[in-house]
């Protein structure tokens, strides 16, 4: 093995193809409420969540709307129309990390994503068995790119951070993964336009990135 001892993975756009599917989703929810995103890139949403982006969003019309009531019907359309996991799954993750389970890697789960997301993704992938430490951005103050998923889940698996792979793939998500003080290898992008320049290497999948790990 080498100088790693811990892999912490973020789960859209690592573990799961899941980043149009938000992107058609979020697009229909502004849609019906006649809220336009063009100014926005769809970079912009990759990696974080709804809740601290509102301002960004709706810009001077702000303080127009209940951003209370905007938010939570933006959930309840979330829970209507669910991701399909099973279906969003990269071909080769459960290969990946029973691998790297059995070679002897600890293995965590950060994601900006809610915890019923989450749990949804696990239970229906069957990927729950791998994951010593799973964290949810619902469970912090500030989401990626603030660092403290990734710094709480380097604490929980009880490595250093010079000790972590973090693998992202969003701006937000490598950002964080770099303050954190640990190494992060990107899944590389050709669809969204992100800016990956931060992370320490870029991989064209997870079969690239279990070459250089075993």
């Amino acid at each position: 093995m080498n100088k790693y001892k811990a892999i912490i993975f973020d789960m859209d756009g690592v573990l799961v193809d899941t980043e149009q599917f938000y992107y058609n989703r979020r697009q229909d929810f502004m849609n019906s409420q006649g809220i336009s995103i063009d100014h926005l890139k769809p970079s912009f949403f990759i990696g974080g969540n709804m809740k601290g982006i509102w301002p960004k969003i709706l810009g001077d019309e702000y303080d127009k709307w209940d951003i209370e009531k905007l938010q939570k019907d933006y959930i309840e359309h979330k829970k209507n129309n669910p991701l399909p996991y099973k279906e969003l799954l990269f071909d080769n993750v459960d290969e990946v990390l029973n691998t790297l389970k059995k070679i002897g890697y600890k293995l965590a789960l950060a994601s900006s994503s809610t915890n019923h997301d989450i749990d949804l993704m696990l239970e229906e992938n069957n990927l729950r068995k791998y994951f010593t430490v799973i964290l949810s951005g619902e469970d912090f103050k500030e989401t990626k790119p603030n660092p403290e998923i990734y710094i709480s889940a380097i604490n929980k698996l009880d490595v250093d951070p010079q000790e972590a792979l973090i693998i992202e793939d969003s701006e937000k998500g490598i950002e964080a993964g770099v303050n954190s003080g640990s190494d992060v290898w990107a899944i590389e992008d050709t669809r969204f336009g992100m800016n990956q320049s931060k992370a320490t290497l870029k991989v064209s999948g997870l079969s690239e990135a279990i070459s250089r790990l075993v």
